[in-house]
């Protein structure tokens, strides 16, 4: 009766919340889709002027390019270098190089003017400009203190003797084989230049402003619609907003300004930047017609909505109940009871997270009991690897006493090369040692090795780090020199070779071991790359006889309880031998724990 009287307690709620809500539904629904609809449209119209813009900039880019590619031709036309020596040219050759910029790989030029070191000027042959004309206008100090860069400014013709408005490409020329004074060569460009750039989609042009300015915000070029115009102010607010933004590329995305949006893309290397300017009455176009859709849209799916309430009010609470009760009753202990919904709603996907969060629990639980064994076997072995060493290195001392008495040299190095390799391996019971400690304990495993197998293999060490202020987990490369000696050098006798490589990268250490023996079988690399990607509970299961890949999955397991999941062991095969990579990520805290480790 209780859960009965729930029910219908939730369902008596439902219904009159819904109620409640269909009146205010209407009213705020259509205004919200409204304002969506209107910032989805209007932002898709900015998006096609930002398009339009990058794509124009991109060709500004193109042009400046393309200008000095032609500059850097007539730089290195020979009677250019020819005119900058000191001889200079004969007669004919002047005229010859005034005509040769007429034919330059650049459209669009007006007029040209070329002034050599020694003060002659090359220009069309109509053209009456002299060495004082071009002094005399300024334009040397456009070109400013560069070396040899194409320069584009927009100033008054007064070289050519037009006083109009203008762009300029200009460039000191210098010789190319001694140390004279430049020369200065200018082109004048048409309308028709910069109209290429503005000119690449008409549909669009016509509905807004667009434009090139340049650094001192002067109007180089516009596009305006016959029904918009640009005024001076707002041209100064284009301007202004421009030479606050960025120093290249799409330095405005749809910035609203006075009147409506502003998108801008600069060049670096010309210093202009094109601009479109979209009027409010452009985005707010077809606004209206699109309300009036939704609100008649919106009261079909309100009238909808207020039919299907009853329904699903009762189709919803039942399965609400079921997960409640679940829920409510669990203790704990049964993972068994499960819930099934097949409701086709989120409902299910309620269910199904229940579930897994009742799979996930259980597992959980599996996993602390089985890492609460291997810690306790963890513990042992500790504890028996803690008996004190030195007897051990005294009765090491003693043998090798009695090598030395009896001069038998191959003992020698042998026991010296095992007390080596003990003490560092002890580390005092520190799981961390310096990367220098780890090398000399890998040193004194492989020098054991070669006096066991004698001309098997050789070995490098390549450590390109502090070793003395860097740490690691100890006893790491050992494993991996041991299986290469065990298996990648299994089917030879002699010429065997170990190299290995300590680096950092991106603040990560990585270690590799190489050896050119044998090379690893595929389906072992794959099995022992994948297991980068389990948990630390499921890489015992990759080698489950245990006669095989061991090493490998202490390694890991080490290296993940160390430092996390960010630790990997990884291996390569390769034609002439197989690689062993170890990565240990870095961080401030590993650093500082570093530091704490190395002072200790």
């Amino acid at each position: 009766m209780k859960r009965n009287e729930k029910v219908s307690g939730i369902q008596k709620k439902y219904l009159k919340y819904t109620a409640a809500l269909l009146g205010l539904a209407l009213l705020l629904s259509s205004l919200g889709a409204g304002l969506y609809v209107k910032n989805r449209l209007t932002r898709a119209v900015i998006a096609k002027y930002e398009f339009m813009t990058e794509r124009m900039g991109i060709s500004l880019e193109n042009l400046f390019r393309q200008s000095d590619e032609a500059m850097a031709e007539c730089v290195l036309y020979d009677d250019v270098q020819q005119s900058l020596r000191s001889k200079g040219l004969e007669e004919v050759s002047r005229i010859g190089l005034s005509k040769y910029f007429a034919y330059v790989g650049l459209e669009h030029i007006a007029d040209y003017c070329y002034v050599d070191n020694k003060g002659n000027v090359y220009s069309k042959s109509y053209s009456d400009v002299t060495f004082e004309d071009v002094t005399d206008s300024g334009f040397q100090e456009y070109l400013g203190a560069d070396y040899a860069r194409t320069k584009w400014f927009w100033a008054k013709d007064t070289l050519f003797g037009t006083e109009e408005e203008a762009l300029f490409i200009g460039r000191y020329v210098r010789s190319m084989e001694y140390a004279h004074d430049p020369g200065m060569l200018f082109f004048r460009m048409d309308d028709a230049f910069l109209e290429g750039i503005t000119g690449t989609s008409g549909e669009l042009t016509s509905e807004a402003a667009v434009g090139i300015i340049d650094a001192k915000g002067q109007l180089c070029f516009s596009s305006v619609p016959e029904e918009f115009s640009v005024g001076k102010k707002r041209q100064a607010d284009i301007a202004e907003r421009i030479a606050g933004s960025g120093s290249a590329g799409m330095i405005l995305e749809g910035e609203s300004i006075p009147g409506g949006v502003l998108s801008a893309y600069r060049d670096e290397a010309s210093g202009l930047a094109v601009f479109s300017f979209v009027p409010d009455r452009v985005l707010n176009q077809g606004i209206f017609p699109v309300f009036l859709v939704l609100a008649g849209i919106y009261l079909v799916v309100l009238a909808a909505a207020a039919v299907l309430s009853i329904y699903f009010s009762r189709r919803f609470t039942k399965p609400i109940q079921e997960i409640r009760t679940a829920m409510a009753e669990f203790d704990g202990s049964n993972f068994d009871r499960t819930i099934e919904l097949h409701t086709n709603t989120e409902l299910d996907e309620i269910g199904h997270s229940y579930n897994e969060l009742l799979g996930n629990i259980q597992r959980l639980l599996e996993e602390i009991k089985e890492q609460e064994r291997e810690l306790r076997t963890s513990e042992l072995n500790m504890l028996i690897s803690q008996i004190n060493p030195h007897f051990l290195y005294n009765t090491l001392d003693t043998i090798y006493m009695l090598a030395r008495i009896n001069k038998e040299e191959t003992t020698m190095r042998m026991i010296q090369a095992l007390s080596r390799y003990l003490r560092l391996s002890l580390s005092k019971g520190n799981d961390i040692v310096t990367v220098e400690d780890e090398l000399e304990n890998v040193k004194s495993y492989m020098e054991i090795q070669q006096i066991r197998n004698k001309d098997l293999f050789s070995y490098q060490v390549d450590c390109r780090v502090d070793a003395a202020h860097t740490t690691v987990l100890k006893l790491v490369l050992q494993p991996l020199v041991e299986n290469a000696v065990k298996y990648g050098f299994r089917d030879i006798f002699e010429g065997g070779q170990i190299r290995i490589t300590v680096w950092k990268e991106e603040e990560e250490l990585y270690l590799e071991v190489y050896n050119n023996g044998t090379p690893m079988e595929a389906d072992m690399v794959q099995k022992i790359n994948g297991m980068n990607k389990l948990p630390l509970g499921e890489m015992k299961n990759c080698f489950p006889d245990k006669r095989h890949g061991y090493g490998v999955v202490n390694i890991l397991t080490r290296l993940r309880l160390k430092y996390g999941d960010g630790a990997a062991f990884y291996c390569r095969a390769q034609e002439d031998g197989t690689s062993c990579t170890i990565k240990i990520p870095r961080g401030d805290g590993q650093e500082a724990y570093e530091q704490e480790q190395i002072q200790i």
